[in-house]
């Protein structure tokens, strides 16, 4: 019998999913701190892992371990030279969470381009039209919006941006002409010039050393003043402070973030007083729908995993 370890509570229907499978015990881990994971995590066969970190000091006590099943898709939080090199094997939720993060997406463009937060407070502050006429405020209609990185929640969001009538170029290097134009978008190869011509920036990559600060002064001045960025993806792909430098300078439009250099968010982050930047924490996947299908998918991957019939799509290459 494997016994797996639920690292941080999920949503209960995953964990009747597993109730339900006779040939698994598991045990709910709360405590994430380095010293008790040391302690709990080596006698348990897999673990599903959601922000807390695994490094090597943790994962080289934990002899047993086959298999860590992440409760997304970012896994950043995981020491992916050591589990290689221990033939620890990563399963991610491929499928589960690109609807959420797509209409977070569609959210966070609308209310920045329509201003909804300053709308709200002048309705609030007893102004109804005083100043309703000066608030600046976009259609998305046959605005340009560059997606960055093509995997299935960057696909998810092109069906939305078409609902909106938007003109969609994408940039990924890994997904080939044909994929994009058949999803209704348009390739592209060279970056800069995306940046350039794009309404709405959307970022759909991991983080690594390529993507780290993509988003930069440098890049974050070429764009267009009315340009408005979207960061669902992972916190260090954006320069904060660059960015914070780029909106109040006037650079661009405004910034919708889920995520973040350093989560929670510092209090001394100057995004914090930024009122041109819209800040969820890290909640995109958040929806009621979203929490119960990752749940299933990341305890359904750990079985089918130890049954040797684990979805390849759902097996991040190291």
């Amino acid at each position: 019998m494997k016994k797996i370890a639920i690292i941080e509570n999920i949503h209960h229907d995953g964990i009747n999913y597993l109730k339900e499978n006779s040939n698994f015990k598991f045990e709910i881990i709360n405590d994430v701190s380095e010293k008790n994971l040391i302690k709990t995590l080596p006698e348990f066969d897999g673990c599903t892992l959601r922000v807390s970190k695994l490094n090597e000091n943790i994962l080289s006590k934990c002899k047993k371990l086959k298999v860590i099943s992440r409760h997304g898709v970012g896994y950043d939080n995981v020491d992916l030279d050591y589990i290689k090199k221990n033939n620890i094997s990563l399963l991610i939720t491929a499928s589960a969470n690109a609807v959420a993060v797509a209409e977070h997406v569609i959210y966070m463009m609308l209310s920045i381009s329509k201003s909804i937060n300053k709308y709200d407070n002048e309705v609030r502050k007893g102004n109804f039209k005083k100043n309703a006429s000066k608030i600046e405020t976009f259609e998305l209609f046959n605005k340009e919006i560059l997606i960055l990185g093509f995997g299935r929640i960057g696909q998810n969001l092109i069906k939305k941006c078409r609902g909106f009538d938007m003109r969609i170029k994408v940039f990924d290097p890994f997904v080939d002409k044909q994929t994009i134009a058949s999803n209704g978008g348009e390739k592209i190869t060279n970056l800069t010039n995306g940046l350039k011509s794009c309404d709405y920036l959307s970022l759909h990559v991991p983080l690594n050393d390529k993507t780290k600060n993509l988003i930069n002064y440098s890049n974050l001045k070429i764009m267009k003043s009315n340009a408005i960025i979207i960061n669902t993806a992972r916190g260090g792909i954006i320069n904060e402070g660059d960015l914070n430098r780029a909106l109040n300078e006037k650079i661009i439009f405004g910034a919708g973030l889920d995520v973040f250099s350093k989560e929670p968010i510092e209090s001394n982050n100057s995004l914090l007083n930024n009122n041109k930047v819209l800040l969820s924490p890290h909640s995109a996947t958040f929806t009621n729908e979203c929490k119960s299908r990752m749940a299933i998918e990341a305890i359904k991957n750990i079985i089918d995993f130890f049954n040797n019939k684990i979805d390849k799509s759902m097996i991040v290459k190291l």
